[in-house]
Formats: structure tokens, C-alpha cells, sequence
């Protein structure tokens, strides 16, 4: 089909995805050149994606039709997360022979959330530098010579982020690709010349995960690519992070540290990819990342990521074998429009809606809930004409963190009006929630059709395999009928 341009989408009064798409009031020039340059990315991800959709359909004219299964959801809401427990489940050999990648990944998330911590110090010391003649004790938090002391010494740790984030990406950011990371955490690259709070993002087609492959010796007969990692490499990071681990911790647990983040509204623990709560396991001579540290590691993907299993399921005739496509694409705002081409031919969608996430913000649109950004989508899915004939399964996901949250006082009435008098407790806000989705997927669909949804932490493994097991029948026996092997 052919791909329809952003401007295109945005002069549309009628296409559900005009709203997601128009330009924000009050854009500077410098933001309307950064997101033009996102929108041009966009469409050449979704030309090349409408190129490989085509060459897929042609192919499979030849087979069996594989099952088709599309993650959606905003940025940050576990789609890769799920998609890596696809792989755990149905895929483990190829999920561990990416384990000493992984094991890198893990160690940039531990070196990235300590630079958060310096970087809090810093900007408060800056704005809070009382002058010369000043003898008035100071109401913030002091940061003493023995905290200072600390913050130097961990100050190597910045150059095994520098490494690592080289590695990724070899040939370092220009000013375009500064541009775009800045876009993507809403930190403008002039302000931040060495981008110190900028997130990584990679493109899910630069293979990645070779990059540190190719830091680990050959051996091709391995089942466990980290039995292949080089421990006498005087360059490994680990070496780094091992040496410094003490120093870590005291930095985490410090009180003044702690009554920063609190100020800032931080909390670090509750963010994706946080090890700051396991540092002896990851920061341990020869650290290998378990199943959990890997579902748990984060690295902001952007572009499709593709991942292909073969599942097999009973029949009249015996085991019945079917070729799986699992498909997790990027959920930032600019990338939304290379959505559309995989609404056609899809077996199933499972969207991810982040309810932990009611009190904050879009990183690329701070005036936007995150809540309520996952309703506009949930929205615009179900009532997509395209979709009429799809399973949508719904995971209302992060309710770890929203536990946590609702126990600590935050309250759900203070960004969801309507929930009005009801207790502030999880049993109440995830039902109301629940309900609230429920009742747009009956409002807005197309045609009826059944509404799935599960309460999920998808860094749990053994929950979420539950639910994925269950997925895998369901669309397998949907597929059998299909062929007329059940009745």
C-alpha cells in the first residue's frame, strides 16, 4: 500500500491519528527543525517497512501464513520487555547466545543512573553556592567534602559510559544526531553538549547486539554466549564498575543523595533498567546477567525490532508447527505513523498501557499525561476499521510500581479526576481503571468483540509467561480452526 506522508496525515480532519501528529502550540524554529528531521526519519523507517511488508506478503503466498503478533504501546511501556519474554519462552538458545550483549547493556544502565545521581549534585551545588559573606545555615541539603570526596572518585565511571555508548554508536553524535536524542528526553542539545541526561536510543536495524558480540571470543558451538566473554580484558567495563562498587553504594545510599532525588521528584528505583538495588550481583568480577537482569535492562530502541519462533500445537492430524512473528515497534510520538502499515494481516495486537504512569509526562511532550496519552491510543486502535477483525489484548502493565506508588500517597484523584472519592488503593484503582478501557474498547470498536485484558509486570517472568502461554493457545486453537484440522 502506498505510505501516506506526515503532512499528509496531519491535513486529514479524519484520520485518528492527526491529533498524535500535529505540531505542539508555541514551537520554536530549533523545535520544528528537530521535529522535522524525526518526521523524515519516520517516513524512510516506514518506506523501508512498507518495502518489507510486501516482500513478506510474496513469500508467504509460497506457505503456510505465519501468526502475526504487533506490540504497541507508548515509549517506556514494556513492549520490548514482552518481546523478550517471547523469546525466553519459545526462543531461550537465541535469548542466551545474546546474554554477553545484554551483560553490557545492563552495565550502561548501572554507569547511566549513577551520572544521574553526579549530575543532581552538580546542578544543585551550582544553584545553591552561597556567597562569600553568607552566614546563614542553608535550608537544602548540604553536600559535605565527604559526599564531594565521592562524587570525584566515581567520576571514571564517565568514561565507561563514553565507551560503552561509542560502541553503540561508532561514530559518535553530530549535531543531528544530538538533535534527536535531545528530542526524545526533551533536553535541548545546546544546553548539554556532551548530552550527560540524554538516553540512548539505537536503531533496531544497526544489529546492535553484534557490536558486543564481536567483543566476545568465537565459539560458534555455545549455547551461552557468556561463556564466551573475555575475563582478562583489561578494557571490560566490569573491571571499572567492580573496583568502584563500594563506592556506588555509598553513593546510593546516602541521605543527602536520597533528599535530592526526593526534591527532584526522582525516583530512580521505578524507572526501567535500575540496578542500583542489586550492586554486588552486577558489579562482581565476572558479572553474567541472569534471565531477570536481562528482562529487566533497558535500551531504547528505535525503528521495528523483528523476532521470528517456531511454536508447535496439537491437532487431529498430531503436532502442528506455525511460524510466529513478533513485532515490537517504537511508541515515541514520531514514530507513530510507521505504525499503520502492520494493521493489515495482523493475528493479534497486544497493547501496553503503563498505569504506574498516571502522574507523569510524555518526555517528548511534557505537557501531555502518560496516562492519557495510553487512553488516546487505546482509542485509536480498537476503533481502527482495519483492526475490526484482530485480537486486541490489553496489558494494563507496571502495576508493581503502581502498587508502590498508591502505598507511598500519591494519589490517583490528583491526575484522574474521575475517580472522584473512591480509595486510593491498588484493588480499586486498577478495577476502575479496567473499566474505563473496557468500556472504550465496547464504545469504539468497530464490530463487538471480545475485550482481553491483564493486570501485568512484565519484568516478572513467571506471571507474564502465564499470560503468554494462555496468548500462545488461544491464537494457535484460532488457527487450527481456521485450517479445519478442530471442530
Amino acid at each position: 500500500m502506498p505510505t501516506r506522508t506526515l503532512r499528509r496525515l496531519m491535513d486529514d480532519p479524519d484520520d485518528p491519528f492527526a491529533l498524535f501528529l500535529a505540531p505542539p502550540e508555541g514551537e520554536t524554529p530549533e523545535q520544528r527543525e528537530v521535529r522535522l528531521l524525526l518526521e523524515k526519519e519516520a517516513k524512510e523507517i516506514s518506506d523501508s517497512i512498507d518495502e518489507q511488508l510486501s516482500r513478506e506478503k510474496a513469500q508467504e503466498k509460497k506457505g503456510p501464513r505465519p501468526v502475526k503478533v504487533l506490540l504497541l504501546g507508548q515509549s517506556e511501556s514494556g513492549k520490548s520487555t514482552t518481546l523478550k519474554n517471547f523469546q525466553l519462552m519459545y526462543d531461550p538458545k537465541a535469548f542466551r547466545a545474546e546474554r554477553a550483549s545484554w551483560r553490557a547493556i545492563v552495565q550502561l544502565n548501572v554507569v547511566r543512573s549513577i551520572h544521574v545521581i553526579l549530575d543532581v549534585i552538580t546542578r544543585h551545588e551550582k544553584k545553591n553556592r552561597p556567597p562569600a559573606d553568607d552566614t546563614q545555615p542553608s535550608a537544602s541539603p548540604i553536600v559535605d567534602e565527604d559526599l564531594s570526596a565521592l562524587k570525584l572518585r566515581l567520576s571514571p565511571l564517565i568514561h565507561v559510559e563514553e565507551v560503552l555508548t561509542q560502541r553503540l554508536i561508532p561514530k559518535g553524535p553530530d549535531k543531528s544526531d544530538a538533535a534527536r536524542l535531545a528530542q526524545l528526553t526533551n533536553i535541548p542539545y545546546s544546553e548539554h553538549p556532551r548530552l550527560v541526561n540524554r538516553e540512548i536510543a539505537v536503531n533496531s536495524a544497526t544489529q546492535w547486539k553484534d557490536v558486543f558480540a564481536r567483543l566476545v571470543s568465537s565459539d560458534k558451538d555455545s549455547f551461552d554466549s557468556s561463556k564466551a566473554i573475555d575475563w582478562e580484558d583489561p578494557n571490560d567495563p566490569g573491571v571499572v564498575l567492580h573496583s568502584l562498587a563500594e563506592d556506588m553504594k555509598a553513593l546510593w545510599e546516602n541521605e543527602t543523595v536520597q533528599a535530592l532525588l526526593e526534591r527532584q521528584n526522582l525516583r530512580l528505583q521505578e524507572a526501567a533498567g535500575f540496578f542500583l538495588d542489586c550492586l554486588d550481583d552486577v558489579t562482581s568480577p565476572q558479572y553474567v546477567p541472569s534471565d531477570d537482569h536481562i528482562l529487566r535492562a533497558r535500551l531504547k530502541t528505535l525503528g521495528v525490532s523483528e523476532h521470528r519462533i517456531k511454536m508447535t500445537s496439537g491437532g487431529l492430524t498430531g503436532n502442528i508447527s506455525r511460524d510466529w512473528r513478533i513485532y515490537d515497534v517504537g511508541g515515541q510520538r514520531s514514530l507513530r505513523a510507521a505504525w499503520a502499515p502492520y494493521f493489515q494481516d495482523m493475528s493479534a495486537i497486544l497493547f501496553l498501557a503503563p498505569i504506574s504512569a498516571f502522574d507523569q509526562v510524555l518526555a517528548e511532550e511534557p505537557r501531555v499525561n502518560r496516562l492519557a496519552d495510553s487512553v488516546n491510543l487505546w482509542t485509536t486502535i480498537v476503533s481502527n476499521k482495519l483492526l475490526k477483525d484482530t485480537n486486541i489484548i490489553l496489558f494494563l502493565n507496571k502495576i508493581d510500581i503502581m502498587k508502590s506508588k498508591l502505598e507511598s500517597g500519591i494519589k490517583l484523584v490528583d491526575y484522574v479526576n474521575s475517580y472522584a472519592k473512591r480509595p486510593n488503593d491498588f484493588e480499586n484503582a486498577s478495577s476502575y481503571l479496567r473499566k474505563k478501557f473496557a468500556g472504550l474498547h465496547k464504545e469504539h470498536s468497530p464490530s463487538p468483540r471480545i475485550f482481553y485484558c491483564h493486570l501485568t509486570t512484565v519484568t516478572d517472568r513467571k506471571s507474564t509467561q502465564y499470560v503468554l502461554a494462555n496468548l500462545k493457545d488461544t491464537l494457535m486453537h484460532q488457527y487450527l480452526e481456521e485450517a479445519s484440522l478442530i471442530t
